[in-house]
């Protein structure tokens, strides 16, 4: 028999090495190197193998043929219907036979109750849930619970959804050849182990060894794989950066404990765009789609108050207002205080510079508080004149009159530069009922006014925008 090697591998980036190191050549990290055992083939590779060949009918290949590239057929395959219109929407038009998807979160944020709401709509596929984490009761409980949201009594799916309490990689692999389930939930990785590892699970060799195993699965035998994964303290997704790498498409559920919006965006993505966001609202019976999240982001009783700007920014493909409150004062110490929630602090500051340099507001010894109202996180650029317009707005104490709305990125000499997808802000500040919209002046080539029932003001300076707002 072939002894076991030792090796060394970077928890940070995967990179191995044949001797312990304390920084790592590839990332740069310290102290990250972990003592690993390499076994010349583990038994979870083998079974994943054996399921896939036995689930196509199939025999079981020695080793891949390679083709040319004229070979292979270019058809899409038709994507699985999730039945959530925002998770389609981030997956980039629905689930990938045999692509496997990581989705990572805070603890409490509600990563089990959306994949189990979700697990419950598809009336029309076989799912095994396996849960590591949770006992059969519990998901039964949960299930009863978000049943009404889906408006599916859990008794009646007819044995669609099978649930599997077990953190055996071996005894997950016999059931999935006992069930021929069509999509796999693994819920989470961080919980399985497999018996050809002497570690505990959850450590960097057993996630690594789990999730190679299961991709192998996915890929051989087209059954999609849906991961939930940890994240540490930094807010990264726990275990070997090498697991973001293997998995197609890795999605953030993030969101504020304090308020009900929870944000679901894609941040790899090999089927779609990574620029997609989904919004959902969290109930008691389970979690809510929002499909015009303008009305969860814009406050009705900010008329008269200073500090507040709408914004009319675009993630993906959809557009909505933003509302952006921003505070300033005196400063109560030395030095002023610069502080940003949901935007980019050294964006801000460049910002802030921008109003001291070219337009004149002396700002050095102010405190400068930024918030995007209902604890979105916001990186459009567009939001760079609303964030100034709320600045001097409460700076100056004047409230921007009710009915106005600004899209345009601001550049480091003062200038109001183009955005993209001009027509799509517009429709939507006009649909909300909005009557004047600051844009770009060079977006107003090739538009046509007569579209719009909105009175657009363009401008080329923040100077020109800030007079239009304040006179």
């Amino acid at each position: 028999m072939a002894k076991d090697k030792i090796a060394y591998v970077c928890s940070n980036c995967g990179q191995e090495s044949s001797k312990w190191v304390g920084k790592c050549p590839s990332c740069g990290q310290w102290n990250t190197f972990k003592e690993i055992r390499v076994a010349p083939e583990s038994v979870g590779q083998k079974a994943a193998a054996n399921v896939a060949a036995t689930l196509r009918g199939g025999r079981r290949e020695g080793k891949a043929r390679p083709m040319a590239l004229h070979e292979i057929s270019a058809n899409d395959e038709p994507r699985i219907d999730m039945h959530d219109a925002e998770l389609n929407r981030v997956l980039g038009g629905g689930l990938v036979p045999g692509s496997i998807v990581l989705l990572g979160g805070e603890p409490g944020i509600g990563k089990s109750t959306l994949t189990l709401q979700t697990v419950l709509r598809m009336t029309d596929r076989r799912v095994l849930y396996v849960s590591g984490e949770e006992s059969a009761h519990q998901l039964k409980m949960r299930a009863e619970r978000i049943g009404k949201r889906v408006n599916n009594d859990v008794g009646s799916t007819d044995g669609r959804c099978l649930i599997l309490c077990d953190t055996s990689l071996e005894n997950i692999f016999a059931t999935i050849q006992e069930a021929t389930p069509d999509i796999v939930v693994i819920d989470s990785i961080q919980t399985i182990s497999t018996e050809t590892v002497d570690s505990s699970p959850g450590s960097v060799t057993q996630v690594r060894e789990c999730a190679s195993a299961l991709l192998r699965f996915a890929k051989s035998s087209g059954i999609p794989v849906i991961l939930i994964g940890h994240i540490n303290k930094e807010g990264t997704l726990a275990g070997p950066k090498i697991l973001e790498h293997i998995v197609d498409t890795v999605i953030q559920f993030e969101g504020d404990q304090h308020y009900m919006y929870r944000i679901l965006r894609s941040t790899k993505n090999r089927f779609g765009s990574t620029s997609e966001l989904g919004i959902y609202e969290m109930e008691q019976d389970g979690l809510r789609e929002v499909s015009n999240p303008s009305e969860l982001l814009l406050t009705q009783d900010h008329e008269g108050l200073s500090g507040v700007a709408i914004s009319s920014a675009i993630e993906g493909v959809r557009p909505f207002l933003v509302e952006t409150q921003a505070l300033v004062s005196s400063a109560a110490y030395g030095t002023p205080q610069r502080s940003a929630t949901g935007f980019d602090q050294r964006r801000l500051n460049m910002l802030l510079a921008v109003l001291e340099k070219r337009v004149g507001f002396k700002l050095m010894q102010k405190d400068v508080f930024l918030n995007i109202a209902g604890g979105l996180r916001v990186t459009d650029m567009a939001m760079d004149l609303s964030v100034i317009a709320a600045v001097l707005s409460s700076n100056v104490d004047t409230a921007i009159e009710a009915g106005w709305c600004m899209a345009g990125e601001v550049g480091l000499s003062g200038e109001v530069r183009p955005v993209s997808r001009i027509e799509q802000r517009i429709a939507e500040a006009e649909k909300l009922g909005f009557s004047n919209i600051i844009i770009p002046k060079y977006n107003l080539q090739g538009l046509s006014r007569s579209k719009f029932n909105i009175n657009l003001v363009p401008v080329r300076k923040v100077e020109e925008a800030l007079r239009a707002l304040f006179g």
